[in-house]
Order: structure tokens, then C-alpha cells, then sequence
């Protein structure tokens, strides 16, 4: 006797009432880039629906995106000078600390994640202070100036820090700081795996980042490397991180699924900007049914294990959720 799968399909609230994986608004972290000025809203070619904002307007997004159920952002920032240690983000007059501050006074129930790196603020575009010798970020140095980061961004009002820049001992290095300033209720959310990936592209042109010279490669991760991946998260985590992360998503599933299966951390994964560019450029051109591809690749994180997805995706995944209720 063979089993009739096709029972629980034909009747559709019969197979919502089965359905395992489900994508809420609560799962969504939504990325905004800040800079200075007033009236900014840019939006990024490679990116589209995608701006560089000054803060008046990520104030008004801010708006926006709670009237659709997302209440938790991820900022990163982009200054006007840059400098060789990345000194904007170090200051808490900075563009990052301008911001946390102004969205945590006109929106105190939006929960403000920071991204904490310096690709963005060095004049190099690379994630920390450079070792001219062997032309490549010097990983102690760097660790320093990211606990100096850390305080600015606690500071500021930050609800959640996400270091990024893939520096061995940044979690305990982190960790150590927030607690002895008085932080110690300051989740970390880490970039535990993070790979030096192709996906990436788009987003260098909205953060400005592109590096001057070289790649990531000597600190970001080998996109071959699978158990060395899942070890990266385990060391995090040992190391007194409170999520874990994969960054990107769609070409890593099996690590996601790895990885959650050998902690009891939640797990977040970055929808990064050329899987999200990919999919515009797909739809623009009609090739494929928009709205059902984003949402079955949200589907796809969270079946593979992701409880938390940042995402270029989540305003309008929130747009169809709402359609859907």
C-alpha cells in the first residue's frame, strides 16, 4: 500500500493548517543607510527601492515601516570624511551616533541594531586599522578600536551591536568592554560566518566601500569551507555571542541548517544585497512571478533554520503579508 501525500494538498486551509514553515513580520530586520544632510533620499542603481537617507528621512521611514509591523532596523552609516582607522565611527558626534540617537528619540519602540565595522568609514574600504607590511587589516588593532565602536554605538542608544568585520576574538573583545561600561544587557549579534562572497557587490555601492586595494579574503571566509564555517559560529558562540549569523543566504542554506543544528542559538541570516538585486533585475524583466519567488526565498531561509532575517526584502515582504491577512 503506497501513502496518499495528495490528502492534506487538495483542500488549501487544509494544507495552511499543515504547513511547517511560516514567514511572519516578526522575522525581519530591515537594513537603512544614513548620511548626513537633510532631505536626502538617493536612491542606489544596483539597488533598486534601496536609498542612502539622511536622518530626517530615516525618520520618516521609520514611520512607514511600523505602520507595516517591522519595528527593528539594522543602520549602517556612511560619513562624510574618511579617514585611515575610520574615525567617524569612533566619535560620538559621528553619523552613526547622530543616528541612533534620533531614531531612538522620535521612535523609542523601534528596536535599533548598529552594524559595527569600518569598511564603511576607512578611506581604504577595508574592515579595520591595515598592517602595511603584510597589506591586510591588522586583526588585534582592530579589535581595540572596535571596543572603542562598541561603547559609542551603547551609548547612542543601540538596542543590539552586530560586529561584522570577521576579527578573530571580536565577540570576547566586545563582550568584555560593553560589561565593564555597564552594558552587560547589550545583546551581540555576530557576522559568525561570514564569507568573502560575490554577493556583495551592490551593497559597495550604497555603503561606499568598495576596498581601494586588494579583497577580504584574508578575513572574511573561504565560500568552500564547511566545517570550518560551522567552527567560526561554535567559537562565537563559546565566546558569549547572543545570535549567530550566516551572511549570505541563499548560496548557504546547508550551513545555515549545519549551524543550527549544533547550537541553541537563535540564527539570523543576511539576505545580502546581489541575492536582493538579482531578483529585482528578474522581475523587472519579467522572468520571473515576483512577489511568489521572494516570498518562497523567505520560505527557504526559514526552513533551513533562520529565526531572524535581515533582508532589502522585509518593507516589501511586509506589503504582502499584510495582502495575505
Amino acid at each position: 500500500m503506497f501513502q496518499r501525500f495528495r490528502r492534506t494538498r487538495l483542500n488549501s486551509h487544509l494544507r495552511s493548517l499543515v504547513r511547517e514553515t511560516n514567514v511572519t513580520v516578526n522575522d525581519f530586520i530591515y537594513p537603512l543607510f544614513v548620511r548626513s544632510g537633510e532631505g536626502i533620499k538617493t536612491e542606489v542603481a544596483s539597488m533598486p527601492g534601496v536609498y542612502q537617507m539622511s536622518i530626517d528621512e530615516v525618520l520618516k521611514e521609520c514611520d512607514e515601516i511600523k505602520k507595516l509591523g517591522l519595528y527593528s532596523i539594522i543602520l549602517f552609516g556612511i560619513p562624510d570624511v574618511k579617514d585611515s582607522i575610520g574615525s567617524d565611527s569612533l566619535c560620538e558626534h559621528g553619523i552613526i551616533a547622530k543616528a541612533i540617537r534620533a531614531v531612538k528619540e522620535a521612535h523609542p519602540d523601534m528596536f535599533v541594531v548598529t552594524d559595527l565595522c569600518f569598511c564603511e568609514y576607512t578611506d581604504h574600504g577595508h574592515c579595520g586599522i591595515i598592517d602595511e607590511k603584510l597589506e591586510t587589516v591588522n586583526n588585534d588593532a582592530t579589535l581595540e578600536i572596535s571596543a572603542k565602536q562598541a561603547i559609542v554605538h551603547a551609548k547612542a542608544g543601540a538596542d543590539m551591536i552586530a560586529p561584522s568585520g570577521m576579527m578573530d576574538g571580536i565577540i570576547s573583545t566586545l563582550r568584555d568592554a560593553l560589561d565593564s561600561a555597564g552594558y552587560e544587557n547589550l545583546p551581540i549579534m555576530s557576522y559568525s560566518t561570514k564569507f568573502a562572497s560575490g554577493y556583495y557587490g551592490p551593497f559597495r555601492d550604497v555603503a561606499e566601500s568598495t576596498p581601494s586595494f586588494g579583497d577580504r579574503a584574508s578575513y572574511q571566509m573561504d565560500p568552500a569551507n564547511r566545517r570550518e564555517a560551522v567552527a567560526e559560529s561554535i567559537s562565537d558562540e563559546l565566546q558569549g555571542a547572543d545570535i549567530l549569523m550566516v551572511k549570505p543566504a541563499l548560496a548557504y542554506l546547508d550551513i545555515v541548517r549545519e549551524i543550527k543544528d549544533n547550537t541553541s542559538l537563535p540564527m539570523a541570516v543576511y539576505n545580502v544585497s546581489g541575492e536582493y538585486a538579482m531578483l529585482k533585475m528578474a522581475g523587472a524583466n519579467n522572468l520571473i512571478d515576483y512577489e511568489r519567488v521572494v516570498m518562497e526565498t523567505m520560505v527557504s531561509f526559514k526552513r533551513a533554520g533562520a529565526d531572524i532575517i535581515i533582508s532589502y526584502h522585509a518593507k516589501e515582504v511586509a506589503k504582502m503579508l499584510q495582502k495575505q491577512s
